[in-house]
């Protein structure tokens, strides 16, 4: 009859004692002769030991292979914590090479200018708003004052319109309020750049029979008293000649690109200099 399901490990257990008393028994018997009991037995319990034994071994093997498992499991996600440990550390590597970067190129472009320059941060950036600014880690306490020139390693960023003592804000070229005097390189025609508000700007009050191109830079003229003469404003991607009027319609594309600002520099013009 079998034995049902529920009462079966408790028979294996029975049989496995009963074989160990057996081999006991067979272990310790005296003299030198086997007699024709113990063959009887050492016949029966030969192969009832392997029949038990097999599963038991069976179930060993499948715990260490258990154990291995989870020994490997747990190994994995060690391995998995450290490669995100790592990926994290190179990220930071890789930040701060960059922003030495950055921060190399600024500092050659301050040895380079011709007025004392202020590093500063950018730490906020408006441009959903009617107005295009930014704000920037510098105020009055460092020395910075309204319409003093914004710029980085890329170009012009714009001027200075509001001051608190650590804060300030900056105008951007692109807004529609910007009005910078200019002139194209190479031919030196002048005119003034206006902010479009759409991250582009128009070259105004240049007449149509001068020769504007696409490609052609645009840098500030030094007419007025707020942006010295030669900063990179922009390159003209458009001159137009059929709109009515007197003068072409010349579209300039930004030299800095606003999606990205970081650091910048404040050209700190002293007053005698801006008269």
């Amino acid at each position: 009859m079998l034995i049902p399901k529920k009462y079966r490990p408790a028979a294996a257990i029975i049989v496995v004692i009963l074989i160990s008393v057996v081999m006991l028994f067979i272990s310790t018997g005296g003299g030198s002769d086997t007699g024709m009991l113990r063959k009887m037995i050492l016949d029966v319990a030969g192969p009832m030991e392997r029949v038990v034994r097999a599963p038991l071994d069976r179930i060993a093997e499948v715990w260490s292979r258990y154990l291995f498992l989870v020994g490997i499991g747990e190994e994995n996600r060690r391995l998995k914590r450290e490669i995100h440990r790592l990926k994290n550390q190179l990220l930071q590597y890789q930040e701060g090479y960059l922003e030495g970067v950055r921060l190399q190129k600024l500092l050659t472009l301050k040895e380079q200018s011709a007025y004392p320059a202020l590093p500063v941060r950018v730490i906020g950036i408006d441009q959903k708003s009617l107005l295009k600014t930014i704000l920037i880690n510098k105020g009055s306490a460092h020395g910075v004052r309204n319409n003093l020139p914004v710029i980085n390693d890329q170009g012009v960023l714009g001027r200075i319109v509001e001051t608190s003592w650590h804060v300030s804000r900056v105008l951007l070229i692109s807004d529609g309020n910007s009005n910078i005097d200019a002139l194209i390189q190479g031919t030196r025609v002048q005119g003034i750049l206006q902010g479009s508000g759409a991250k582009r700007c128009m070259l105004k009050y240049i007449a149509k029979t001068e020769e504007v191109k696409a490609g052609d830079q645009v840098v500030t003229s030094g007419m007025t008293e707020v942006f010295p003469n030669g900063l990179m404003l922009g390159t003209v991607i458009r001159a137009d000649r059929k709109d009515p009027g007197l003068f072409q319609k010349i579209e300039v594309a930004p030299a800095v690109d606003f999606n990205r600002l970081e650091e910048a520099l404040v050209l700190i013009i002293p007053e005698r200099k801006r008269k």
